[in-house]
């Protein structure tokens, strides 16, 4: 029934880096029979297999958003894809165009959670500060406005699994598309 409410339409998972966008993206996929995009891993291989955090490094996040915008524009172009994003993607005004082509899906995780999960990882470049704990709840407290506005929000809490997630947006999906509307759709 999912399958034949989304009629191909794309899904965004947007939300705060550590939220599961990934590991929840790949059992969407592969429930729905649609590929798998991460973002960032095209992101690196289009600037030429460089690490994220090289790319923040040597070119600086600026660099780094337009490529974003850049392969998020091309991903956009295609159908049946669970697409997760990076956790800034939703501050380039331009990023919400291509959003919009598909059903826009928020892991909303708190903060302290997130930190949890993201304590031990350095592959993070904005985490790359004295205070990551308060960097963390900063980048997510000028986010939240913007994640808002996605299609559905799935509050997280630290017990779910990600097959338990995965299944509470398969649930939820039915709730925000109508079979008389598809979200690339005008309203």
């Amino acid at each position: 029934m999912t399958n034949d409410l989304l009629q191909g339409v794309n899904l965004y998972l947007i939300g705060m880096m550590g939220a599961g966008k990934t590991t929840v993206g790949h059992l969407l996929a592969q429930h729905l029979s649609y590929g798998f995009v991460d973002t960032d891993t095209v992101i690196e291989k289009v600037a030429g297999d460089k690490p994220i955090t090289k790319i923040f490094a040597d070119d600086g996040e600026a660099v780094f958003r337009k490529l974003e915008s850049k392969v998020l524009s091309q991903v956009c172009a295609f159908t049946k894809l669970v697409i997760a994003t990076g956790g800034g993607i939703v501050v380039r005004r331009e990023n919400w165009s291509y959003l919009h082509h598909g059903l826009i899906v928020w892991l909303d995780v708190p903060a302290e959670v997130l930190y949890r999960r993201l304590a031990e990882d350095t592959t993070r470049p904005l985490l790359q500060d004295a205070d990551p704990q308060g960097k963390l709840r900063s980048l997510l407290e000028q986010r939240q406005p913007l994640y808002a506005q996605a299609d559905l929000q799935i509050t997280v809490s630290e017990e779910e699994t990600p097959e338990q997630i995965a299944a509470r947006v398969l649930e939820e999906i039915p709730c925000v598309l109508k079979p008389e509307h598809s979200p690339a759709e005008p309203s």
